[in-house]
């Protein structure tokens, strides 16, 4: 006798966008149900980039009083992720201080070179084990420090998005794990903060707060907050707050690959990895600057961030701005039309990182490095998504070698899935299999870990499986990898 139905409330939110889905699992197989979605983007406040926290905050709201239809049965709890680094600092009071800075907000340009003047970047990698960006937590709360901005100091408790947005909710402020890795102020060896870090650069340590499990339940919703909602006090449980540890969750990973597989969780980033027992930290993770973030069930997620459909989108708004509107599909379909390898750019060079006008910087980046200027807009986009491409070749070469592994198999999960003519070119690249989807696989793995800690599945595994019976997949093949090989071999030249 199979179990009765029940369903589970991810919020998930993005970059670009906020939802709320309904999982709904009937016992064999598990369906989603999107109950909203929202815009997301940063505000210009006092010339700075913020977010709309408190406006995210009211939508997230909305969309829990959604999920329970009027006299209806509702979700059994409700689990929130959302990007990483990004953080509210809370006064005292537990009040928010100033609306949370934007990771591409201008004052974390040049961060580096002066952090790395007070500690060597050695020194932080031993720590931490995690890339080093610029937006990373620990640069802008070292950037609030060297510009003696006031919120620092009026600074009671650090909660990073997720964790600010789960104690409106419960009224609990705690930090779930795999976002706290995000931050550069997390040690994976001794999993906590890492205190003797954050001194050495004078960072105030106490506004740290505990760290707790993905799949943890925080609390139930505050009852002032479910009554005015007019919903029951329900559960609201931890999972993969950061929304990659989530997404890698749902990554729909068979018997053949299980132990020996890569990942790409597509969409504004690429963030390519794999999935390993315990964190990798030494002078050659350090040389091709990779990271060690915190996974779900104890399990690393061994990565570097690539700046992936972000040139793309970037294009997209600015020929927008200048009276075209073209979608997605329009704009992938016009680069099957231009020459293939005509240009291609780093699509991490420091010129893509903040809005603006992206097709200029493309065609500047192509001319500075004395290649051929792509001039109509379906050479541009082109040239982005085999730029991409490439990109993911070399990462995913350096993982494998850093790891002792072949990485034969590469799943892409997440939006970025549905275009087909990057999955296909990344297949051609990397001359390996690609199997694609699910799309929705933050939100699905944020529904795994509510299941899990509510004793709905008994493990990943089975969650995984679950995924691959509820879910479609896609194949992709290298069908002429010999032209690719010939165009990384250029790629790398001025890469290196």
């Amino acid at each position: 006798m199979n179990p009765p139905i029940q369903s589970y409330l991810a919020i998930d939110l993005g970059a670009e966008s906020g939802r709320a889905v309904l999982g709904i699992h009937d016992g064999e197989t598990l369906t989603l149900r999107e109950i909203s979605r929202f815009p997301n983007g940063p505000k210009t406040i006092r010339g700075t980039l913020r977010w709309d926290a408190f406006g995210l905050f009211s939508a997230i709201k909305q969309s829990i009083r959604q999920a329970f239809p009027e006299g209806g049965e509702g979700p059994a709890s409700i689990g929130l992720d959302t990007w990483g680094v990004d953080f509210g600092l809370l006064d005292r009071h537990g009040q928010l201080i100033d609306p949370p800075f934007h990771y591409r907000d201008a004052r974390t340009n040049r961060i580096l070179t002066r952090t790395f003047e007070i500690l060597p970047a050695a020194e932080i990698f031993t720590h931490t084990g995690i890339q080093f960006m610029q937006f990373n937590t620990l640069f802008q709360l070292m950037a609030m420090k060297l510009q003696g901005d006031v919120e620092l100091g009026k600074a009671g408790t650090l909660l990073m998005m997720p964790d600010l947005f789960n104690y409106w909710l419960t009224g609990r402020m705690a930090c779930e794990r795999t976002i706290a890795s995000t931050s550069q102020c997390y040690d994976p060896k001794s999993r906590q903060w890492a205190f003797s870090l954050l001194d050495k650069l004078g960072l105030p340590a106490g506004i740290f707060p505990e760290i707790i499990d993905p799949g943890s339940v925080l609390g139930t919703l505050k009852p002032e907050l479910a009554e005015g909602l007019g919903v029951p006090a329900i559960p609201v449980i931890a999972p993969g707050c950061h929304d990659t540890a989530s997404a890698v969750a749902a990554v729909p990973v068979g018997p053949e690959y299980e132990s020996d597989f890569a990942y790409i969780s597509s969409g504004t980033w690429s963030l390519i990895g794999a999935e390993i027992p315990e964190a990798v930290i030494n002078q050659d993770s350090l040389a091709f600057n990779i990271t060690n973030e915190t996974g779900v069930e104890n399990t690393i997620r061994f990565l570097k961030n690539l700046a992936g459909l972000w040139l793309v989108q970037e294009c997209r708004r600015t020929w927008k701005e200048q009276g075209q509107e073209l979608s997605y599909d329009e704009l992938t379909r016009m680069a099957t039309e231009a020459p293939a390898f005509q240009s291609l750019v780093d699509p991490d060079d420091s010129t893509f990182l903040a809005p603006g006008d992206m097709p200029a910087r493309i065609q500047e980046f192509c001319r500075r490095t004395g290649q051929q200027i792509p001039e109509s807009k379906s050479a541009i986009v082109r040239c982005a998504l085999e730029s991409l491409a490439l990109k993911t070749r070399w990462v995913i070469d350096r993982l494998a070698a850093l790891l002792g592994r072949k990485l034969p198999a590469i799943h892409i999960v997440g939006g970025g899935t549905q275009n087909r003519l990057l999955n296909q070119f990344i297949a051609e690249a990397t001359a390996r299999p690609i199997f694609t989807g699910p799309v929705e696989a933050t939100a699905i793995g944020n529904i795994l870990m509510q299941m899990l800690a509510q004793g709905r599945i008994a493990s990943l595994r089975e969650g995984r499986d679950l995924v691959r019976r509820s879910f479609p997949m896609e194949t992709y093949l290298p069908q002429d990898p010999g032209a690719w090989e010939d165009a990384y071999r250029r790629f790398q030249t001025w890469l290196a």
